[in-house]
């Protein structure tokens, strides 16, 4: 089962913070390298859609959301079997306070 990979505008915007924080603290190929890496683990979705745990945090909402890790982030997604789509809703840096992923 093949499923498109759509980044949410919020998801969006944290994968820019995570950008703008790492090119100021380490540099541009830093950043970059971080932020392909978030991209390129998203697309393993398009092929095995159910390959991340759930997330428990998240069990009160209507979507049964999942996450994948790449290094410190968790990606946090929800798959649309009818529409055949994955939408990827938050990039979560796992160092903060658990209880943040819930504002998303």
């Amino acid at each position: 089962m093949e499923l498109e990979v759509y980044w949410t505008q919020f998801a969006e915007d944290k994968l820019a913070d995570i950008f703008e924080y790492y090119k100021y603290k380490a540099g541009i190929r830093v950043a970059r390298k971080l932020v392909n890496g978030i991209l390129d683990e998203s697309l393993k979705l398009e092929k095995s859609p159910f390959i991340g745990q759930k997330e428990e945090l998240l069990n009160d909402r209507i979507q049964e959301y999942r996450y994948l890790v790449y290094k410190s982030y968790k990606i946090i997604y929800w798959v649309d079997e009818i529409n055949k789509m994955i939408f990827v809703s938050h990039v979560f840096d796992t160092r903060q306070n658990p209880v943040k992923m819930k504002k998303m």
